[in-house]
C-alpha cells in the first residue's frame, strides 16, 4: 500500500522544472514523507563543497563518503526532534539558546546538559551556546578534573603524593593527551609504572660488588673490545711457536704499511685495526710494556691501569682470567629490569613505592571515565550547531536548486566555488573539477561555453582544475593558454590558465555572426596555405637551380647556342587571346545582369533582399543556436563531480545573463593620445564626391543608368537593332528582301 503523506507540500517552477518549495520547519520535520522522485539531487559529496566539511561528515550518518537522501531525512529527524521550534533552522543562526532545546526528547536533553556543562566550564553567563564555544575542545575541559576521556592530570588531584606520582610517571614512561590538552596518565600507565618501580628496586636490591669500584664499567667495556683482538694474537704465537718460518708471514705485512703510507693515515683507522694487536712472536704471551697497535693502544693501556696485572706479560689463561672476574658482575647487570625509572633515582623510587598512590590514582582513573557519556554528549553540541547552522542551506541545493536559481548575486550555490575573470567579463558559475575523464565524457552535453583552467596560488601547494561557463559576449579571445585570475569564495587569489574550451553557442547574437567568422577563418587559412605552398615550391625550385648549377655552368656555351629558337606562333596566341576575351566578355555580361536586377528593385525590395540573404547565411546557425540554448543544462557538469542529479536544471538565456558579468565603462568623449592621424575634413570629402562620381561615370558607362534614361554612350550598347516585318502577300518583297529600321 501506498504511504498516505501526511504534509501538505507546496511547489515552484524553476531550472524548467517542477520543484518541492522547503521554506518551513514542518518541511524539514517531514522529509520523510516527500517522493525521493521529487528530489533534485540523490546524491552528493560529502566534501570539496561550499559548506563546512565538518558539518557534511556529520550529515553523512553512515561515513560512506557521500550524502544520500536517507542521510538527510536521518539528520533532519535528529534534529527537528531536539528542538521545539523547527522554524529556527531556517535561519542558519550558528548559535541557538540552550532553552530552545526540547528537554522532553532524549536526544534533546542530552544535548541541554552537555550545552550547559561547556557554558559552565567556559565561566560563560547566559544560555546562548555557539560554534566558537564548542570549536576548541581543550578550553571547554581545561579546568576541568573528570572529562570522560579516562585519563588523569596533576589538575586531577589535589593530594601532593597523587601529583608527585603522575609527573613521575609521564617524566619516565610518557604521558598521553587529556581532553583539556595536558598530558596524563591513563590506568594502563599506571599500572606499568608501578610495576616498573617494582622490578628497578628489585634488581638495586640484589646488587653484586663491582670487582674493579666506580672503573669496573669501563674495564668490562675495554676488555670486550679487545677480546677478540687478544685471541687473535695469542692463535698467532702459537702458530709461529710451531712453524718458526712463517713468523713474518703471521705478522703485520710490511707491503701493507707501504700501500698507506702515502696516505693521511688518520682516515686508514680501520685499515690499521686490522693489523695483529702486537708483533707476533714465537713467545706466547704478550707483554705489557711491548709496543701495541696504535689503534688498540688506548683501550689497551685503559684496561691495565685498571686490573694491574701482577705479571709483565700477559698469558692466554691470564687473559680469561680477568675476564672471569667480570662474570657475576656481567650477570647481574644483563638482569636489570625497569631502567625506564633509573633516572629517578634510587631513593625517589622507594620513597614512591612506599607511599604506594597506585589504587588511588586509579580511584581517580575510573571516576573519570564514568563521565564518558557525558563528555562524549559534549561532542554531540558541536555536531548540532554544524547541523543547525548547515542543513537548511543543503537542503536549498539538495531538495531544490533555489539557491542556484536566486535572484540576488550574493546568494551562490554550494558547488559555485568562486569567480573567474576573464576577457573583460567575471564568469560566476564556476566550479572546482574533481574527475576531468568525467568531465571529458560528459560536459559537452551540458551545452554550455566552457573554459577548464588550471589554478595555482603560493598560499597552497598543487594546483586546482576549475571549469567556468561563459553565458554573455562573445567568444572574444578565448583560447587555450590564455592567463586569467581566479578568485575562490574565501577571497584567496589564483593564477588561472585555460586548458580546454567546450565549443557552445553562448548567444543567439553570437550565432548570428558564427558563419561568417568560419568563413573568414577558413579563407585565411586558405590564403595562409596557398602562401606557403607557394613559398615552398619557390624555395624547392630556388634550391633545386642552385644545386645544379654546376652542371649547368660545365656545358658548354656552344651547345647552348645550337638550341634552336622557338618560331612565334601567331595562331596558338590568337587563341588565347580570343579565349580571355570571350572569358571578360562573359563575366561583365554576367555582372551587367546582376546590377540590372539589384538597381530594377525599389530600396525596400534592395533592404528585403539584403536581409533575406543574411538570413540564408546566419539563419541556421541561429536556429541550432536558439535550440542549443534552450537545452543548455547543469546537470552534467554536477554529474560529472560525482552528484547524482534527479531533475534537468536547466540554464535559461534570460537566467544565463545573471551568471556571467561583462564590463560596462561609462558613455564619455575621450580623445586617444596616440590615435593615428587622418585627413582633414574637406579632404575627406573631396574624396568621398570624387569616388562616388567615378562609380556614377562607370555605371553609365556600362550601361546600368539606362532606367535613368540615362543610356550608355559606347558603341557597344548602341547597335542598331535589327526585326524581320512580315508583310501582306500582294504588297510581299522578295524572300530575301529585310527591312531595316
Amino acid at each position: 500500500m501506498a504511504k498516505k503523506n501526511k504534509h501538505s507540500w507546496s511547489f515552484e517552477n524553476i531550472g524548467g522544472s517542477t520543484r518541492v518549495k522547503i521554506t518551513t520547519g514542518a518541511d524539514i520535520a517531514h522529509l520523510d514523507e516527500l517522493d525521493p522522485k521529487m528530489w533534485t539531487v540523490l546524491s552528493c559529496p560529502a566534501k570539496g563543497l561550499e559548506i563546512d566539511d565538518k558539518s557534511l561528515q556529520y550529515m553523512d550518518t553512515d561515513s560512506d563518503g557521500k550524502i544520500r537522501v536517507n542521510d538527510i531525512v536521518a539528520t533532519a529527524k535528529w534534529i527537528t526532534s531536539a528542538i521545539k521550534n523547527a522554524d529556527l533552522l531556517i535561519k542558519g543562526d550558528d548559535h541557538i539558546d540552550i532553552d530552545q532545546l526540547n528537554i522532553e526528547d532524549a536526544n534533546g536533553k542530552k544535548l541541554y546538559n552537555s550545552a550547559k556543562q561547556i557554558l559552565a566550564n567556559l565561566n560563560k553567563e547566559g544560555s546562548v551556546i555557539s560554534l566558537a564555544d564548542t570549536a576548541d575542545s581543550a578550553a571547554i575541559f581545561a579546568k576541568t578534573r573528570f572529562n570522560g576521556d579516562g585519563i588523569i592530570t596533576e589538575l586531577t588531584t589535589n593530594d601532593l603524593d597523587e601529583k608527585a606520582a603522575i609527573a613521575a610517571a609521564i617524566a619516565t614512561l610518557g604521558g598521553v593527551a587529556d581532553r583539556s590538552g595536558d598530558n596524563g596518565v591513563n590506568a594502563e600507565l599506571i599500572e606499568k609504572f608501578y610495576q616498573t618501580l617494582a622490578d628497578y628496586a628489585a634488581w638495586q636490591a640484589a646488587t653484586v660488588e663491582a670487582p674493579y669500584g666506580a672503573d669496573t664499567d669501563k674495564a668490562i667495556e675495554a676488555y670486550n673490545a679487545l677480546d677478540s683482538k687478544v685471541k687473535d694474537y695469542f692463535v698467532r704465537a702459537k702458530l709461529a711457536s710451531f712453524s718458526p718460518e712463517s713468523t713474518a708471514k703471521l705478522d703485520v705485512q710490511t707491503a701493507l704499511i707501504e700501500a698507506i703510507s702515502a696516505d693521511n693515515l688518520t682516515g686508514k683507522t680501520d685499515e690499521i685495526a686490522s693489523y695483529p694487536i702486537a708483533r707476533i712472536t714465537d713467545k706466547q704471551e704478550l707483554d705489557i710494556d711491548a709496543p701495541i697497535n696504535p689503534a688498540w693502544a688506548a683501550q689497551f693501556n685503559t684496561l691495565m691501569a685498571i686490573v694491574k696485572p701482577a705479571e709483565k706479560a700477559i698469558t692466554e689463561a691470564s687473559w680469561a682470567a680477568i675476564g672471569t672476574t667480570f662474570a657475576t658482575y656481567n650477570t647481574w647487570k644483563a638482569a636489570k629490569k625497569g631502567a625506564e625509572v633509573e633516572s629517578l633515582g634510587i631513593d625517589t623510587v622507594k620513597k614512591l613505592l612506599a607511599d604506594d598512590k597506585k589504587q588511588a590514582l586509579l580511584t581517580l582513573i575510573a571516576q573519570d571515565a564514568a563521565l564518558k557519556e557525558e563528555a562524549e554528549s559534549i561532542d554531540m553540541v558541536d555536531k548540532f550547531l554544524h547541523v543547525y547552522r548547515d542543513l537548511y542551506r543543503l537542503l536549498r541545493n539538495f531538495v531544490t536548486f533555489h539557491d542556484f536559481y536566486d535572484k540576488s548575486k550574493k546568494v551562490n550555490a554550494i558547488f559555485q566555488n568562486g569567480r573567474l575573470i576573464i576577457d573583460q567579463r567575471e564568469c560566476r558559475m564556476c566550479m572546482e573539477v574533481s574527475d576531468m575523464a568525467k568531465h571529458n565524457s560528459s560536459a559537452a552535453t551540458s551545452g554550455m561555453y566552457l573554459v577548464y583552467c588550471d589554478c595555482t596560488t603560493k598560499s597552497k601547494p598543487g594546483k586546482i582544475t576549475i571549469v567556468a561557463t561563459v553565458t554573455v559576449g562573445d567568444i572574444g579571445d578565448l583560447i587555450v593558454g590564455k592567463n586569467a585570475i581566479y578568485y575562490d569564495n574565501k577571497g584567496l587569489v589564483w593564477d588561472a590558465v585555460i586548458t580546454k574550451i567546450i565549443d557552445n553557442p553562448i548567444s543567439v547574437g553570437q550565432a548570428f555572426w558564427s558563419p561568417y567568422r568560419r568563413m573568414a577563418t577558413t579563407i585565411e587559412n586558405l590564403i595562409s596555405k596557398n602562401a606557403a605552398d607557394k613559398d615552398a615550391a619557390m624555395m624547392k625550385d630556388v634550391n633545386a637551380k642552385i644545386n645544379a648549377a654546376p652542371a649547368t655552368t660545365a656545358a658548354p656555351a656552344a651547345d647552348a647556342a645550337k638550341a634552336p629558337a622557338q618560331p612565334f606562333d601567331i595562331g596558338k596566341f590568337a587563341g588565347i587571346f580570343a579565349a580571355l576575351g570571350m572569358a571578360v566578355g562573359m563575366i561583365g555580361t554576367a555582372l551587367t545582369s546582376i546590377f540590372k536586377g539589384i538597381f530594377a528593385l525599389k530600396w525596400w525590395q534592395l533592404i528585403a533582399a539584403f536581409v533575406g540573404i543574411m538570413l540564408v547565411i546566419s539563419g541556421p546557425a541561429m536556429v541550432m543556436a536558439w535550440l542549443k540554448l534552450r537545452r543548455r543544462n547543469i546537470a552534467p557538469l554536477l554529474n560529472a563531480n560525482g552528484w547524482a542529479v534527479n531533475a534537468a536544471s536547466k540554464i535559461s538565456i534570460p537566467f544565463g545573463e545573471t551568471l556571467t558579468d561583462i564590463a560596462k565603462f561609462p558613455k564619455l568623449k575621450l580623445k586617444d593620445p596616440y590615435a593615428k592621424k587622418g585627413l582633414a575634413p574637406w579632404k575627406k570629402w573631396c574624396i568621398s564626391l570624387l569616388t562616388l562620381a567615378v562609380v556614377i561615370v562607370a555605371l553609365w558607362l556600362v550601361n546600368l543608368l539606362s532606367w535613368a534614361k540615362l543610356p550608355s554612350p559606347l558603341p557597344f550598347f548602341n547597335k542598331e537593332k535589327v526585326e524581320v516585318v512580315e508583310t501582306p502577300a500582294a504588297e510581299a518583297a522578295p524572300a530575301d528582301t529585310l527591312a531595316v529600321q
